[in-house]
């Protein structure tokens, strides 16, 4: 009984939190990541990005740094031993512009979420 209600509250929590995180998300939040997408940001920056982190490893992204010293960005499985997957083709030549894709691709799927 308790776990049902457990998860009713953390979902209720949940859809909170995205309501706020899609008020904030505006093109100067956007450009203040891409300008520096590492280190101390915005209040409501911080909490997007504390958010981004606090996703199942299934929904997160990370940078594959490859032989040629191109970046390009891989989605985790989640899985113990499945590999994580490619996403796309491009080549990030910064690990910056890497990170910011990123978090680009999760702010769209963000705001596809109810």
């Amino acid at each position: 009984m308790w776990e049902d209600a457990d998860l009713q509250v953390y979902a209720h929590f949940n859809a909170k939190t995205r309501g706020y995180l899609k008020s904030v998300i505006d093109e100067a939040l956007i450009e203040e990541h891409r300008r520096q997408p590492v280190g101390r940001h915005s209040e409501p920056l911080e909490r997007l990005l504390a958010y981004f982190r606090r996703l199942p490893l299934s929904e997160q992204y990370a940078v594959k740094t490859e032989a040629d010293g191109v970046f390009r960005i891989v989605r985790l499985s989640g899985l113990r031993g499945t590999p994580p997957k490619a996403v796309d083709e491009t080549d990030h030549r910064t690990l910056e512009a890497a990170y910011h894709a990123i978090f680009l691709r999760q702010i769209d799927e963000l705001m596809e979420k109810e």
